[in-house]
């Protein structure tokens, strides 16, 4: 792993971030993309070599904008990232599905939770770039591809908002058991990743635990170009 990369991951409060999460749904780290490493990321859209697939989205009814699957082997940095963040979100995983009443190990490492997707019929890599233009948006979805999937995901814009872009929130939704939904609108700085549940996590209910649903997705853009790095830790079949 990039050393300077391992060392910012290593300086994340992780029990601060999993306390963000436990009260607010998501938790957003510190800058670990240098304005420099988001560009390049950025350039690479155009050029299909890095990729396995593209997803022109209005086709499919999941919004407007384009994104694209990396194909192995994953860019460097993309390969620490997922990596690096995976090894301490690993028990703070295993913590929300045991509070969902699912307790769930997940290996210390990447390279053996891959192997446990790949056994189930999960091998293909699913960390993507994402592009939007003006007018585009993402709908509020659930990034799941098969029977295997990690509890956590993260996401990093790697454009700068009001200079880039306008408008072009990270948006998520919760909904509770028996309670009306509730929205957050994240304004996210160049390189900061956001931390947030794939599908579902635990919430306190007034006599139990409660199974609050999650969905995320991405506001219009109203002008420029917004690029985004999508870091999910499960493979697809």
């Amino acid at each position: 792993m990039n050393d300077d990369l391992h060392r910012q991951i290593e300086a994340i409060d992780w029990d601060a971030l999993e306390r963000d999460i436990g009260a607010h749904g998501y938790a957003v780290t510190p800058a670990l993309l240098t304005p420099a490493q988001c560009k390049a990321l950025a350039a690479l859209f155009d050029d299909d070599r890095p990729f396995r697939r593209r997803v022109v989205m209005t086709r499919h009814g999941y919004g407007s904008g384009t994104y694209a699957y990396f194909g192995e082997p994953l860019p460097p940095i993309v390969e620490a990232l997922r990596a690096g963040l995976y090894a301490p979100l690993a028990p703070i995983a295993e913590r929300m599905m045991s509070g969902l009443g699912q307790p769930t190990h997940y290996p210390d490492s990447l390279a053996e939770f891959r192997r446990h997707c790949a056994a189930a019929g999960q091998s293909k890599p699913t960390p993507l770039l994402l592009r939007y233009g003006a007018g585009d948006f993402n709908c509020l979805h659930r990034d799941l591809y098969g029977d295997i999937h990690f509890p956590l995901q993260a996401a990093a814009v790697l454009s700068r908002i009001d200079e880039d872009y306008t408008g072009g929130e990270f948006l998520l939704v919760e909904n509770r058991p028996r309670q009306q939904a509730r929205g957050t609108a994240l304004r996210l700085e160049q390189g900061r990743f956001v931390v947030f549940p794939v599908y579902s996590r635990p919430v306190p209910g007034k006599r139990s635990v409660l199974r609050a649903q999650m969905r995320h997705g991405v506001s219009p853009i109203r002008s420029g170009t917004r690029f985004a790095l999508g870091i999910i830790f499960h493979d697809a079949a």
